[in-house]
């Protein structure tokens, strides 16, 4: 065990100060299960991604390294910060937590741990040799490090009921989820036998963007290690339009990832897969909805805040080998343009083929 951080000596002039035992940081073993999601349970910070099952997903979906960092004042846990190593020769090698998600980063009893967690996680990622460590926080870290804090996540309160939520929207959303429903669309909240009619319309909207797409196994991994997650789906007659992948924790019901058919969207299935979600949400006990990260102003930032979601500021750090430039690693670096101009002209199957051994890398 590797100790970094020692606590503050009683003196002379200050008989009565609280002495904090030192703060050692080591990588958790197998065995180190339980306590290690015991602290995350208790935690009131923590994300699903923060358990145990998450690391599990990483290793089973994508064969993946995890780093598990656990911190302890003496016997006593006080601080976890989970670490997934990608290494790849076309995106690189370095260090995330967490990835694929919108948030991570540590949890810690107080800044002390804090700092020693990401201490210990940038000598970690040193000794891996990989080129930076990134940190998906909600909070600005404890150590200095370059942040950045152009993304939010659109969370919404909601209501004891959907009737509360629905009266409580503007005539004009009203409107605009009524919409699809007059063309005939409808939809439907299930689990694993949801999957494919999701993955159809997620694989195609994805080729439109021109990003690599998930494996339909890595959706089915995240629902066998996580039972709290749910597939939303609208329909035009038995065609899947839109789809949602929706994981639940501690009363909060977040989306990442949500698609729709392009030949569908002048009908807006989008605005009935959203209403379907919220309903659901609502009356099945869950308080907030989590829309997910956007660009602060971005078409979908404003999309989400229609239904009156309110923005909660991302700080996602990092720490840098060589200095320089933070990572770009997103659709809007230049240096994919063409990749992505390419790859939304190949076949949706292709796609389906290849994309899991790219996207897999890209965090």
């Amino acid at each position: 065990m590797s100790e970094l951080a020692s606590s503050p000596v009683a003196d002379s002039a200050s008989p009565h100060r609280t002495v904090l035992a030192p703060v050692s940081v080591s990588l958790a073993s197998g065995g180190e299960q339980a306590v290690w999601d015991d602290y995350v349970s208790a935690h009131p910070q923590a994300s699903p991604y923060h358990h145990w099952a998450f690391a599990q997903v990483a290793e089973s979906a994508f064969g993946h390294r995890v780093h598990l960092l656990l911190a302890r004042r003496g016997e006593t846990v006080c601080g976890v910060l989970p670490l997934v190593e990608l290494n790849s020769r076309l995106f690189g090698h370095f260090v995330v937590s967490v990835p694929f998600y919108n948030y991570g980063g540590p949890l810690a009893d107080d800044d002390q741990v804090e700092q020693a967690l990401i201490d210990f996680g940038c000598d970690q990622t040193d000794r891996l040799g990989a080129s930076h460590l990134e940190l998906r926080m909600m909070c600005p870290p404890s150590r200095e490090l370059p942040v950045k804090t152009d993304k939010a996540v659109l969370l919404l309160d909601l209501p004891d009921s959907s009737e509360a939520l629905w009266n409580g929207f503007k005539s004009k959303l009203r409107s605009q989820i009524r919409r699809p429903m007059k063309e005939g669309m409808t939809g439907r909240i299930g689990r694993g036998e949801l999957v494919d009619d999701f993955y159809e319309v997620f694989a195609r909207n994805m080729r439109d963007l021109g990003t690599p797409v998930y494996s339909r196994d890595f959706f089915i991994t995240i629902m066998r290690h996580w039972p709290d997650c749910f597939i939303s789906v609208v329909y035009q007659g038995q065609q899947p339009v839109g789809a949602g992948f929706l994981i639940g924790h501690r009363g909060r019901l977040e989306i990442p990832w949500a698609s729709t058919l392009r030949r569908f969207n002048r009908h807006s299935p989008n605005m009935l897969l959203y209403w379907q979600n919220l309903e659901w949400a609502c009356d099945n006990g869950y308080r907030q909805f989590d829309f997910g990260r956007s660009s602060v102003d971005a078409s979908t930032y404003r999309f989400k805040t229609q239904w009156g979601a309110q923005p909660s500021q991302c700080h996602w750090a990092y720490w840098l080998r060589d200095g320089g430039e933070l990572p770009q690693m997103n659709p809007s670096n230049p240096r994919y343009r063409l990749a992505i101009a390419v790859w939304k002209r190949l076949p949706v199957g292709l796609t389906r083929l290849i994309g899991p051994h790219l996207v897999k890398y890209l965090p």
